[in-house]
Order: C-alpha cells, then structure tokens, then sequence
C-alpha cells in the first residue's frame, strides 16, 4: 500500500493544508484492498455474459430438435395434391396419413334439403297459426304464430330461435315475399318434414301458405379405392385415412382423380438444416472462447474446464447411435412379470435373467439386468401407450448390436412381452448427409438428404424418435447442458459464478462500511489539526508581546 504524506507549507504561515484532498488520497489508498475484488468481479460478469449467450444458442439448438423429435412435429406432416382441383380439392392431411396414391370417382355431390313458403303480397303482412318442423328422424317442433311473432320476419326469428336445427329467412322479390328454409344438416340425414297447412295471412283474405320442397338432402356417392363410399357432406374426412377433401363437382364419364399424399420432405429439410445451422453457431461460440479478444486479451471462458465439458459432450454426442429396443408397453408398472430374457451384445456371450419373486417387476427386471453388468442399461419409459423396459447398448454402432429373446409374460394380464429393436436402420448422422468438420462445425448435402428421406422416410423418422435413438439422445444432452435444467452444465456455471459475485459483493461493501468510519474520523481529526496549524501565527504574536511587555525589549524597532 502506497502512503500518503501532509504537505503544510510553512507552519507559520497559517495558511493550513487542504482537509478534503488529503483525506481523499488516505481513503484512495485504503481502498486499493478492493482492487482484486472488483478484478475478479469484472471477470466474473464477462463469463455470464458469454454464459447467458451460450445458453440462448443451446436453447435454439434444443427448439430445432424438439420440432424433430416431436411425434406430432415435422416428421409427422404430409403434403398433398389433387389431380382434378374443379373435382375435388385438397384440404388437409394429418400426421396419420399415409404416403401414397388414391383414386376417387365422384359419382354425385352432397345436397341439403331445402324448401320456401307461398309467396305473400307484402312482409309485413299479418300471418296466423301454426308450423311443425322436423329434420330427418329428429324430434317434431311446433311453432306457433302469435301477437309477436306474426310476420314473416317474426316466424323466421321463432325458427332460428327454436334450436330445431334449421334456417330460416326472408327472401323478397318482385313477386312478392316467402320464407325458405334450409337445413342445418347436410345430407339425407337432413331432409326437412315441414306441415304449415294451418298458416294464413290474415292481411290478404286468410289465403293459406303451403311449404314446397325445393332440394331434398342426399349423401355425396363417391368411389375411393375402387370401393363405393358415402358422405353426407361435400367436405370429407377420414375415407382416406387422415385426410380431408372438399367435394366441388361430380366426375366426367370414366375419370378418376388422383389424390397424392406425401411426407413434409421440404419441411423436414428446412428443420435439419436449421439445426446443422444452429449448432454451428454454437460450436464457433464455444471454439471462439479458447483464444483471444480483438484487444489480444484472453476472452472470458478461456482455459475454463467448462467449457471443455461442453465441447467434450457436443462433439461425443455426434457419434453413432448406440443400438437399443423395449419389450412391449404394459398399463400398469406394478404388474406381476414371470419367464426370463437371453441378452447377447453384438458377438459377445448370451446372458440370461431369469426372474424370481424379488424381482418380478418392471423395475426389478431393470435392476437384474443392470445388475448383472452385461453391457446394457435397462431403464423404465412410461407414456401415453404404457410403461416398458428399455435397453440400451454400451457399445456403439453394429458392434453393439442387440440380439435379445424374451420369454416374460405379464402375469397380472396373461400377456406375452416381445422384444421390439427399436434401433433405425440409420446408424449415423453421415447418412443423412451430414459430415462433421475438423473444428467441429457440420455440413449438410441437402441433395443427400432429400434421396434418403424418399427412400427411407420411416428410418429417419426412426433415427429422430425412437426410444434412446439418436434424436432423443442428443435432446438429452443439451438439456443437461444448457441454463434450462436446474442441472446443466451452464446453469450450474451460472449458479457457482452468482454464489462467488455475491460473497464479493459483501467484502466490497464491508470493506466500503469500515472505509466510511475511518473517513469520518480522520476527516474529524484533520479538521482539529488544521484549526491549529491556521491559529499558530496569532498565538506567537501574542506570545511576543507579553515577552516585549516583561522584559521592556521592542523587537519592532520601527515601533
């Protein structure tokens, strides 16, 4: 620590010193104890900058996978066309539809039952009795014509009103005005059974309005498939498994329409390309932190083993996907297992488990099997479909292939339990046309990728989706990663910089308290000394005359 002197001038002079500088440069130097806090602080705050970015990149990463691993995400889009629009348009093909050609022939379109009322002079007429309606074979409603109700416009809104399942309105013309009615069911299903024999208009000598049918309803006939179908509407769904279509015309003579159905190949593209995209971006950040800023300075994660375990875990997890596969999903975990399973990894020896009564579960069988070190991990997944057991290969690639024989029933169901390789016949990333770079970074060959995804659309679904499959392994590991898990990899970073920034932060400002007591004392006792030095010249010249008056000596010899 430096040290700081006082510099009084002449002490006679009564000029004094200057309190505020000099107890500006004591606490200067005191708080130079600080420094390598607020070093440290600095530096700290620079890495949760980069950890922050860091953790966004991850997150993107983390969304481009979810849109592939997701069974209802990209991969489960289908595109499709019609050869005939004027015929029959396209509207929708869902995740359960399949790829593939369909003919259809539309022999007749939907109709809905229809129908008016006799024409009357004017709208405003007064009408009086009754009406009942009834659609298809659904209930009879009466309506009744009243002192509020008892014009035209009057009888449509208690028609509208009645839930009875029909629309009605006004319609005028130079003729004159009636009531139409329209069905509010397509189809034969909706044919309308109207009887307004008792309906008069009194304005016009009690002339009684009769009800004209002037659609019936009838289901659309079309041919799917070479097999005859039935729609009672002109939008139809799900004749074709997963797909809906709009009805617009009847076929000519002999024509079929070709309805095609394909997989989202340019979507799923776009999806793989966005992910190639973000990891690279991820990659350069994290390759960017193992040299030197701009300014030559090492940048903030520099020689940080985080950052190493990152960079370990991204490019261990470009690797080939280990072979894997369950038995079949049973509804209740708790169930009661018997029999046994033979498990052989790739040309190693076959092992068997037999199970007993302490293990005679799910999880009990997991545990054997672990247990019993044969180089696979059994693990319990539940979902939507069950709980079952998952095995998972330690050894990647085809020497880790699985061979496994089940003989385990569900004896609480009396259900067999087979062994399902859930592995796809995609083993790597480079079949998709992705190749990995000597930084790391990765290429993606979009034409390689659109070959495979037409000759092979389930292996790269299966590749993204499988249980333990490269898609779902790799969205593992940037969740275990990134700042969204509690655990991360980032997160924990983050965690463990806060805990430290914080304990600094308090030496700071216990140091900054003990600083501002000394402040205020040295300030004090500065003050006190300088009064002194500013009174010395007045206290010797009284000191001088009192020795002048003692001693009759004039040291002013002008006086």
């Amino acid at each position: 620590m430096g040290t700081v002197g006082l510099s009084f001038g002449s002490p006679m002079s009564g000029a004094g010193f200057n309190v505020s500088s000099t107890v500006a440069s004591i606490v200067s130097n005191l708080q130079n104890v600080e420094t390598p806090w607020k070093s440290q602080l600095t530096s700290l705050q620079s890495q949760d900058t980069v950890l922050s970015s860091l953790g966004t990149l991850f997150s993107n990463l983390s969304n481009d996978m979810s849109a592939l691993t997701d069974f209802q995400g990209v991969l489960a889009q289908k595109t499709g066309s019609s050869s005939d629009t004027n015929v029959l348009q396209l509207t929708s093909a869902s995740s359960s539809a399949s790829a593939g050609t369909h003919t259809v022939v539309v022999n007749t379109l939907a109709q809905t039952s229809s129908g008016y009322m006799t024409v009357i002079p004017s709208a405003s007429d007064t009408l009086s009795g009754s009406m009942t309606i009834q659609v298809g074979s659904g209930a009879a409603k009466v309506i009744t014509l009243g002192s509020t109700n008892n014009t035209l416009s009057g009888l449509a809104a208690a028609i509208n009103a009645s839930g009875v399942g029909v629309t009605a309105s006004v319609l005028t013309d130079s003729a004159g005005s009636r009531l139409s009615l329209v069905s509010g069911t397509s189809g034969a299903n909706g044919n309308l059974t109207i009887s307004a024999s008792s309906i008069a208009d009194t304005s016009n000598s009690n002339a009684a309005l009769s009800y004209t049918s002037s659609v019936t309803g009838s289901d659309a006939s079309l041919v799917v498939d070479g097999v005859t179908l039935s729609s009672a509407s002109n939008t139809v769904s799900n004749l074709i498994p997963g797909v809906t279509f709009q009805l617009l015309s009847t076929s000519s003579a002999g024509s079929q329409v070709q309805v095609v159905i394909g997989n989202y190949n340019t979507g799923v593209e776009s999806a793989v390309g966005s992910m190639v995209s973000d990891y690279n971006a991820l990659i350069s950040a994290i390759n960017t932190q193992h040299g030197n800023d701009s300014s030559g300075n090492p940048e903030p994660l520099f020689g940080s083993p985080t950052l190493s375990l990152l960079q370990q875990q991204l490019l261990g997890s470009l690797n080939t996907q280990n072979p894997n596969g369950y038995l079949d999903p049973i509804a209740n975990s708790s169930d009661t297992l018997s029999g046994s399973m033979t498990i052989q990894v790739g040309s190693g020896t076959p092992q068997s488990v037999m199970l007993n009564s302490t293990d005679n579960t799910l999880s009990g069988l997991a545990s054997a099997i672990n247990s019993a070190s044969m180089g696979v991990t059994a693990n319990i997944v539940t979902d939507s479909s069950g709980s079952r057991l998952v095995l998972v290969s330690g050894t990647a690639g085809s020497a880790g292939a699985l061979t496994v024989t089940s003989a385990i029933t569900d004896t609480t169901t009396s259900t067999a339990l087979n062994y399902n390789a859930s592995s796809s016949d995609i083993s790597s990333l480079t079949s998709l046309g992705i190749s990995v770079n000597n930084n790391g970074s990765l290429t993606l060959d979009t034409t390689s990728l659109d070959s495979l995804l037409n000759t092979d659309f389930n292996g790269v679904v299966g590749f993204f989706q499988n249980a333990n499959s490269w898609g779902t392994t790799f969205s593992n590991t940037l969740s275990n990663a990134g700042t969204g898990s509690a655990t991360g990899v980032l997160k924990l970073a983050q965690n463990a910089n806060s805990t430290i920034e914080s304990n600094l932060n308090v030496d700071v400002s216990r140091e900054e308290a003990l600083i501002s007591v000394q402040q205020k004392s040295l300030t004090a006792e500065l003050n006190s000394a300088n009064e002194i030095l500013q009174g010395l010249p007045s206290q010797l010249l009284s000191v001088n005359e009192i020795y002048s008056a003692i001693s009759g000596y004039n040291q002013n010899q002008n006086g």
